[in-house]
């Protein structure tokens, strides 16, 4: 295999990065099939305590989502908002969001880096913490969202006795968001919040 001529960056030549951009071609192709690798791993390494795995707990809230009649970004933004979990225990939230954000509407993006503030709300006062630590963004355009996803779809997804969705479900979903265009702006719509569906579009 061919390599670079550098041994410090600050060397390389066009070629040599013309080379790397070449290599890194199939490489981000196969970005969606580490994400559900990594996934899969959830399913088997997981935290200890909670009836389900973490694995679990993302087919189930891409599952409500699913039901719910939540678009493709939600869906797959539910099925991935704990992914950092493994690397990141302390800050998954944000780690989650980065690993999603090139390819989904900032909405969705900017909920998941969020969610574990607005998760607060339900355990905080049992570790004598401040449970509404989210009104910090009550003037947020996704205020709404965020608080609607944790409640719909994130606190109320630990229920082992739930049908969720199996993972080859969302399989096709992950490869065709994870294969966009990078930071497309007709996918990121930044500024622009639509909110979770209407329950009254539950099927």
């Amino acid at each position: 295999m061919k390599t670079v001529s550098f041994t410090q960056m600050k060397d390389g030549t066009k070629e040599d990065y013309d080379l790397l951009a070449e290599a890194e071609k199939p490489f981000h192709a196969a970005t969606a099939e580490r994400i559900l690798a990594e996934l899969k791993r959830q399913g088997e390494d997981t935290m200890t305590g909670y009836k389900i795995t973490r694995m679990e707990h993302g087919l189930q809230s891409a599952t409500r989502a699913l039901r719910e009649g939540a678009d493709i970004d939600w869906v797959v933004g539910a099925l991935l908002h704990d992914i950092g979990d493994g690397l990141a225990p302390q800050n998954h939230d944000r780690f989650s969001a980065e690993v999603i954000r090139p390819f989904v509407r900032d909405e969705v993006a900017w909920v998941v880096e969020h969610h574990g503030i607005f998760q607060m709300l339900y355990y905080a006062k049992h570790y004598n913490w401040d449970e509404n630590a989210r009104d910090r963004f009550k003037d947020h355009p996704h205020f709404q969202a965020c608080a609607d996803f944790c409640e719909r779809w994130d606190q109320a997804s630990f229920d082992p006795d739930y049908d969720s969705e199996p993972l080859e479900t969302f399989e096709p979903m992950v490869r065709e968001v994870f294969g966009r265009k990078a930071y497309d702006p007709a996918v990121i719509r930044e500024g622009i919040s639509t909110g979770l569906p209407e329950l009254s579009n539950k099927t």
